[in-house]
């Protein structure tokens, strides 16, 4: 059990680091972010709940529907929700990078716990493919989604588009990650140029808020 739990968790934690560290200006508060950690792991539960109930209702059964409103809206949507309601207004979202560093802790709080659920109920043999995939690709829809959240805080104009984007990117691109898992054969040859893709457009993003946030910082 003590291996299950050491691969499931070290991904997550991994990459949560990996982009904490990355905040050049002013660190956040662990107790904030292991909060919005905490906050995507409890998620598991409840859209598990929600999506057994619509496999036990037959409702959106096709390959499209289930990746894009089963796994990318449920899932995306409650991780925005906790983002806006619990660490928009927060004091200590304070510079534009800081939305990443929360969009990342609570979509990799998630993902740890369906990691750790997924391995000990299918054991520890697809720990390396399961921390390459899913546990990156959640990171990267939490850091873009979190892009967008410090655009909407920090800008003067379009603030209410910017919110909206924060939610849609991460949908479409969860729900063509799950389609393209669901739906190919031959699925390898597709998800490795997406996830390349999403790996630099993920990072494009946090370059970009890095210097957004150098900025705000010079300008006092």
């Amino acid at each position: 059990m003590l291996v299950i739990l050491s691969a499931g968790i070290a991904p997550g934690l991994a990459l949560l680091s990996y982009f904490y560290l990355k905040d050049q200006y002013e660190t956040e508060p662990i107790s904030v972010v292991s909060k919005t950690f905490l906050y995507g792991v409890i998620l598991v539960f409840p859209i598990m709940f929600v999506q057994y109930v619509l496999e036990t209702e037959n409702v959106f059964q096709a390959d499209f529907a289930r990746a894009f409103i089963w796994a990318a809206l449920l899932e995306e949507f409650f991780k925005w929700f906790i983002l806006i309601y619990y660490i928009y207004q927060h004091v200590a979202f304070d510079e534009p990078y800081d939305g990443i560093v929360y969009g990342a802790a609570a979509s990799l709080g998630f993902a740890t716990m369906e990691n750790i659920l997924y391995l000990i109920a299918n054991g520890v043999g697809d720990a390396f493919g399961r921390a390459l995939l899913p546990v990156s690709s959640h990171a990267l829809f939490g850091v873009i989604m979190g892009y967008y959240l410090g655009k909407a805080k920090f800008s003067s104009k379009n603030n209410k588009v910017y919110l909206f984007i924060a939610l849609l990117l991460p949908v479409l691109l969860h729900g063509i990650y799950d389609y393209i898992l669901m739906s190919f054969n031959f699925w390898q040859y597709w998800i490795l140029p997406f996830m390349i893709g999403l790996w630099w457009l993920g990072l494009r993003k946090v370059k970009l808020s890095v210097v957004s946030s150098e900025v705000k910082v010079n300008q006092g």
